[in-house]
């Protein structure tokens, strides 16, 4: 058994970590190995016993608990993050490079720092790094990334009133359809289905399973069924009380449960 700690870290997401013996709750700032060194994360999922062979693979270890130096040193880092967001946007300007700058990174140890960008077109910015590496003495990496990522560094708060689930919790995206939104009868206005960053929204994909199951069984509508009050066609479902809307023959309309359906032979 392992006893793993979900930690988050400055990319937002939830990582695994090997919590070894320390006593760690929700909300504890700690130092943990990355592939970048040490980097100073806080614990969003409490310790729990975990088969090894159950991991997909070896997991990084928690080094200490957070001490008031490592708390500085990473209030500084995030001081000169802002710096160099500044300076970048400077540069960009005066170089009129055509991009978008998103966030910066420093690494705890300040041994490298990740400067993300957004851009329609591949962009030349070998003078813009050197630009950088004169100013901030250290590693500099420029990373272009997609508009969905953008919206996940940015966060910022979706028409459901919340804060992005991107931000808050999802550490993959996942396949998004517009067949999603048709199964769940939603009006397929880009307005309406789309999130802050243009793409079709992440949680069209929440309930799209529960919809297809709930509507197996269901006639189409414009499919011609049979009820115990007359013939007639389907102008409606409501896929949630698996009941339809049936436009009778005779002329009015009623709703019927999905079982009462009968189809005309022929």
């Amino acid at each position: 058994m392992i006893r793993v700690v979900g930690v988050k870290l400055n990319d937002g997401k939830i990582h695994d970590f090997d919590a070894l013996d320390f006593d760690l709750h929700t909300g504890d700032s700690i130092v943990v190995e990355t592939g970048r060194g040490g980097c100073l994360g806080s614990v969003a999922v409490e310790p729990r016993e975990k088969e090894k062979k159950s991991l997909l693979k070896t997991l990084r270890k928690v080094t200490r608990k957070a001490t008031e130096e490592d708390i500085i040193q990473d209030r500084a880092n995030r001081s000169l993050e802002v710096e160099g967001f500044q300076f970048c946007l400077e540069r960009i300007k005066a170089r009129k490079l055509n991009m978008k700058l998103v966030r910066v990174e420093f690494f705890f140890d300040r041994s490298k720092a990740i400067f993300y960008f957004t851009s329609e077109k591949r962009v030349d910015f070998r003078e813009l790094v050197k630009d950088l590496a004169a100013r901030f003495k250290t590693r500099i990496e420029m990373r272009q990334i997609g508009v969905r990522d953008e919206a996940k560094m940015t966060g910022g708060v979706g028409p459901c009133g919340r804060e992005f689930c991107c931000s808050k919790f999802l550490n993959s995206f996942d396949l998004v359809s517009v067949k999603m939104a048709k199964e769940q009868n939603l009006a397929l206005n880009p307005t309406k289905i789309s999130g802050a960053c243009g793409r079709l929204m992440c949680c069209l994909a929440y309930e799209y399973e529960t919809y297809c199951e709930f509507r197996r069984g269901l006639p189409k509508v414009g499919k011609r069924v049979t009820t115990s009050q007359g013939d007639g066609k389907v102008i409606r479902q409501n896929t949630m009380n698996r009941t339809v809307t049936v436009e009778l023959d005779s002329g009015p309309e009623v709703t019927v449960d999905a079982d009462e359906i009968r189809f005309p032979k022929g």
